[in-house]
C-alpha cells in the first residue's frame, strides 16, 4: 500500500508556523479520545449525537446547536426505546413542530436510527461499548457498518458523528484530503471510494504512530497546515471538538 512522501514532522511543523506556533496549535486539538469515557456513554447521546449530525448535513451548524433543547424534547430525549414504543402519529406530528426543523426524512432517520442503535445494544451491551471495542485501526470498517446499518449516517456524518461522540478518528476534510494528495497519498479524484478510506486510514495511523499522537489530532493538524490559513480567533469559534 503506497506510503506518504512527507513525514508527519515536517506537516506538523508547516502547520506550527501557519498558526503562530507549537502553543498555539495545540490549543486548536480536539479533545483526546478516552475510551473509558466512549464505553460509559448512554445510548440516548449516541443517539441524540446521529440525530444532530444528520440534521446538520447541509444546514448551518449553529441554527442546528440553537435549536437543540427543542429537539431533545421533541425526541424524548432520545431514548431509543422509548422512541421505538411511539405510534405513527407521534412521528406525523413532528413533520410540524416548530422546535425542530421539520424535514421528514431526516425526522424518519431518527427513528431508524433508535432501531440501528437498539440492536447494536442488544449485541454489544451499549452502543458506547460497540465503539470503544471496535478497532482503533479500523475506522473504514466502522465507517462501512454505520452506513449499512444506519440511516443517512454515510460520508461525513459518519466520520463526524464518530469525532464528536469521543472515537478517535480522522474526517476527510477538504484541507486534509489536500494534505494527503500534496503528500504523496495517491487518492482518487473524490478522495471518497472504500480504497481511498483504506489508503487514508493507512497513512493517518502511521502519522499517528510516527508522531505519538491520536489520530484525531493527526487529521485536524494536517487540516491546519495547508489551504486557506484561517484566523485563529475564528476557529476556536467554530471548533467545537
Amino acid at each position: 500500500m503506497a506510503k506518504a512522501k512527507v513525514s508527519f514532522k515536517s506537516i506538523r511543523e508547516r502547520a506550527a508556523r501557519r498558526k503562530g506556533g507549537d502553543k498555539v496549535l495545540a490549543s486548536l486539538m480536539p479533545k483526546k479520545p478516552d475510551n473509558k469515557a466512549l464505553a460509559k456513554l448512554g445510548d440516548d447521546r449516541v443517539l441524540s449525537e446521529m440525530a444532530c449530525r444528520v440534521f446538520s448535513a447541509g444546514f448551518v451548524w449553529s441554527v442546528i446547536d440553537q435549536k437543540w433543547p427543542g429537539f431533545e424534547e421533541a425526541f424524548l430525549g432520545f431514548n431509543p426505546k422509548r422512541l421505538l414504543f411511539q405510534p405513527g402519529e407521534f412521528w406525523e406530528k413532528l413533520a410540524s413542530d416548530k422546535r425542530i426543523v421539520r424535514n421528514p426524512q431526516k425526522i424518519r432517520s431518527v427513528r431508524e436510527n433508535a432501531k440501528f442503535v437498539t440492536e447494536i445494544a442488544r449485541e454489544h451491551g451499549s452502543f458506547g461499548k460497540f465503539l470503544a471495542d471496535w478497532p482503533a485501526d479500523d475506522q473504514a470498517g466502522l465507517l462501512e457498518v454505520l452506513a449499512r446499518r444506519g440511516s443517512r449516517l454515510g460520508g461525513y456524518s459518519g466520520q463526524y458523528l464518530l469525532r464528536f461522540l469521543g472515537w478517535d478518528a480522522f474526517v476527510l476534510s477538504g484541507d486534509v484530503l489536500l494534505c494527503l494528495r500534496d503528500s504523496g497519498v495517491p487518492l482518487s479524484a473524490t478522495g471518497t471510494s472504500r480504497k481511498d478510506l483504506r489508503l487514508v486510514q493507512a497513512q493517518m495511523v502511521a502519522w499517528a504512530k510516527e508522531a505519538k499522537l491520536p489520530v484525531t489530532h493527526v487529521s485536524r493538524i494536517c487540516a491546519l497546515s495547508i489551504g486557506e490559513n484561517h484566523d485563529v480567533a475564528r476557529l476556536k469559534e467554530v471548533m467545537q471538538l
